[in-house]
């Protein structure tokens, strides 16, 4: 088995619906752009309150991805 190496990132999905579509946007969002998508972990969830009701539930998800040798996403020296 060969070693890899993966880019993480988070991203904040949100639907009026549930937290899975919030989730699924994300993920959706995400793969317009990148490649090799790995794994989508939700790490938070909350929801958006307007007059007492839920208007909009919003996922936090951390996505990993294959890296690839030509990534130029900025990177902190």
């Amino acid at each position: 088995m060969t070693e890899s190496v993966y880019n993480v990132i988070e991203l904040i999905g949100t639907s009026a619906d549930s937290w899975e579509k919030a989730t699924a946007n994300a993920v959706a969002e995400a793969a317009r752009t990148l490649s090799d998508l790995r794994v989508a972990r939700v790490i938070e969830q909350d929801v958006v309150v307007e007059d007492g009701a839920v208007v909009l539930f919003r996922s936090k998800v951390r996505l990993s991805f294959k890296h690839e040798d030509d990534f130029t996403g900025d990177i902190a020296e």
